[in-house]
């Protein structure tokens, strides 16, 4: 298993093929699964904004794509002075695949800046519980 600093490098590593040319905001993302393996993502910009993809949902993407399905740790990684952490629809998709007492870790630069629960960064959660019940 991979230590979360391990991580951290996966995401700075991802974090430079990013396309970001209108926020000029680079954001790369490692996802590790609870049978350990890693999925990275990278934020790709685009000039009709609301087509823009962040490095969450990309990362999550790729873990699909392979096969994974539940997310046990997520490092994030941007150059950004005060850190990056998911946005408020990233945090709907880590949470369709995390439980709610996933470790988010975000950074500041190279340095671990934060750690949050996925709870304490979207509680209440919109989950299947709220499907077709009474």
């Amino acid at each position: 298993m991979l230590t979360t600093e391990q991580m951290l490098s996966k995401a700075k590593a991802v974090r430079k093929n990013a396309y970001s040319p209108y926020s000029t905001c680079c954001v790369g993302v490692c996802i590790r699964t609870t049978d350990d393996q890693y999925f990275t993502g990278c934020n790709v910009e685009n000039a009709s904004y609301g087509l823009t993809q962040c490095a969450e949902a990309n990362a999550v993407g790729n873990m699909i794509s392979a096969g994974a399905k539940e997310i046990a740790e997520v490092v994030i990684s941007s150059d950004q002075p005060k850190g990056f952490p998911p946005c408020g629809a990233c945090r709907q998709v880590l949470r369709e695949f995390a439980k709610p007492d996933v470790d988010i870790h975000f950074t500041c630069q190279d340095d671990i800046l934060k750690t949050y629960t996925l709870s304490a960064l979207l509680p209440d959660a919109f989950t299947e519980d709220y499907l077709g019940g009474e």
